[in-house]
């Protein structure tokens, strides 16, 4: 019995502590010090958000650069289903899907004969990445411009300017977040 009033004030005060003071603390704080992050990073179109520098969007006309393949299932980029697909890469229903989006980029980008980037044949692990390589964007280049009647030179100084260099280089690769992108041409109206 003398140990149930010190267990229950300990009880009570860990509940404060771990369960109001501390996350009123770390959320005050990444409010203060990075409030977009902290608020998911959102990017606007005058008012009007438009989406999330962090999860990708599925865009599909000509006029626009195309992100990587989401594997969320039959909702593109659904972050309630987030995920990889978990085929391996003798799975015939993986080959298939490859060659599906092979057929597709080809018919979409005719004047590139070379070989595809791999982030716009296969999915990330979370099928979410709102990111390309610069290569997947340089890729599309000569679709986009013919479909939005720009020189190229300007895409390619567009692509230039909305890439994230990897700092330093052997930290990764740079990318071509899709979604700034594509705002980035939309405002060249």
């Amino acid at each position: 019995m003398s140990y149930l009033r010190p267990s229950l004030v300990m009880l009570v005060l860990l509940t404060l502590i771990t369960g109001i003071v501390y996350p009123l603390l770390t959320t005050g704080l990444s409010q203060l010090l990075f409030s977009g992050t902290a608020n998911g990073s959102l990017l606007y179109q005058g008012d009007k958000v438009v989406g999330s520098a962090l999860i990708g969007q599925n865009f599909s006309q000509p006029g626009y650069f195309w992100g990587r393949p989401s594997a969320t299932g039959d909702s593109a980029y659904n972050a309630l289903a987030s995920g990889g697909s978990n085929l391996a890469a003798t799975n015939p229903v993986l080959d298939k899907a490859i060659a599906e989006r092979v057929k597709q980029l080809r018919q979409a980008n005719p004047t590139m004969s070379g070989p595809i980037p791999v982030d716009l044949l296969t999915a990330s692990g979370s099928g979410l990445d709102p990111q390309i390589s610069v290569a997947a964007a340089q890729y599309q280049l000569a679709r986009v411009a013919q479909a939005r009647q720009l020189p190229e030179a300007q895409l390619a100084k567009l692509i230039e300017e909305n890439t994230d260099k990897a700092t330093p280089n052997f930290m990764g690769e740079s990318v071509v977040n899709v979604l700034k992108l594509n705002m980035a041409l939309d405002a060249l109206k």
